[in-house]
């Protein structure tokens, strides 16, 4: 079988590795199947240029963002080493005039501020169509004033710190120009250290940065459209496509937009946050190529084809 090489992120070697080490080695894996290499600040390049270069290594799988993922890949076609990118996403949560508006807020909260935001697959723009902004913006931030931000290890703590300052600050940023652009910000907005609190942008358009950006936080972009059409055209009007969710009580009208949005993931009736081990998780477009889950035993296996010949071949020459 194959032995693994795990680097986990300089923020979290620990939970991302470590202690995954350790599971792993007291259900008796034997040493040396699992590998884990973590490094400090700075030294993330230093040791993926040694796995691209490294013949032993003839697989590689990256979770991150599409700039790194763009120079991984780049550097693996160099050595004709394939790779499986799992990266960034602006997932779009669309919800029909038709939806149950309580449902869909529930769900929109869930994959919005699980984990912060700080998922690949968090919602970032949600979707309404015009006859129910109104009454979902209400009740989405009368359910987002519910939810307690703070220290992560007490259980009634929703929404946890950031993992750095320069996320934090990313964020401060991209809400700034936000406004400067024309949303309005209706709640939130402020952070205790690394704690950003719930924050929620509307009149949200095509023609603002956060629109298409990957805001990795608690964020939430409330974007109108006209018609279920015009939804559909907003959630694909981006260079990602990883994961959707569609929110309506007519599931032949969901099947017919999921057919079309441009994700490799989509959900009715659904978050955006979804994942399951023996399905093939992936993006399109800028979000990566190759999928995880049971496909991934495919993506980690080659192809060989080996004949048996039980008699003689009579050779035309």
């Amino acid at each position: 079988g194959n032995t693994v090489v795990l680097k986990p992120s300089t923020e979290s070697a620990v939970s991302g590795g470590l202690i995954l080490a350790q599971i792993f080695e007291q259900a008796g894996l034997p040493k040396g199947v699992l590998n884990v290499v973590t490094n400090g600040p700075g030294k993330s390049s230093e040791i993926g240029d040694v796995f691209v270069k490294d013949k032993r290594v003839r697989r590689i799988t990256f979770t991150g963002s599409t700039e790194v993922g763009r120079i991984l890949a780049e550097k693996a076609g160099n050595y004709l080493k394939k790779v499986t990118l799992e990266l960034g996403c602006s997932s779009p949560l669309i919800v029909l005039k038709d939806a149950d508006i309580e449902y869909a807020v529930n769900a929109a909260v869930f994959g919005w501020y699980l984990h912060q935001g700080q998922v690949c697959m968090s919602t970032k723009r949600i979707i309404v169509e015009k006859e129910i902004a109104e009454k979902f913006t209400e009740e989405f931030i009368r359910k987002v004033k519910t939810l307690k931000a703070g220290d992560p290890r007490s259980n009634d703590i929703i929404v946890g710190p950031l993992i750095n300052e320069n996320q934090r600050n990313k964020l401060l940023l991209e809400i700034e120009r936000a406004i400067e652009q024309g949303a309005k910000l209706i709640y939130g907005g402020d952070y205790k250290g690394l704690v950003f609190y719930p924050t929620v942008l509307t009149g949200v358009t095509e023609d603002m940065d956060i629109f298409y950006e990957e805001t990795f936080g608690p964020v939430a972009s409330i974007i109108v459209a006209d018609n279920a059409e015009e939804a559909l055209r907003l959630a694909n009007n981006c260079d990602y496509g990883l994961s959707a969710g569609i929110i309506t009580a007519n599931v032949n009208k969901g099947i017919e937009l999921a057919e079309k949005l441009e994700f490799g993931c989509t959900h009715i009736n659904g978050a955006t946050v979804h994942d399951e081990s023996h399905v093939p998780f992936g993006g399109m477009k800028d979000s990566g190529w190759g999928r995880n889950g049971i496909e991934a035993i495919e993506e980690y296996t080659e192809i060989r084809w080996v004949t048996l010949q039980k008699d003689k071949i009579s050779f035309k020459f």
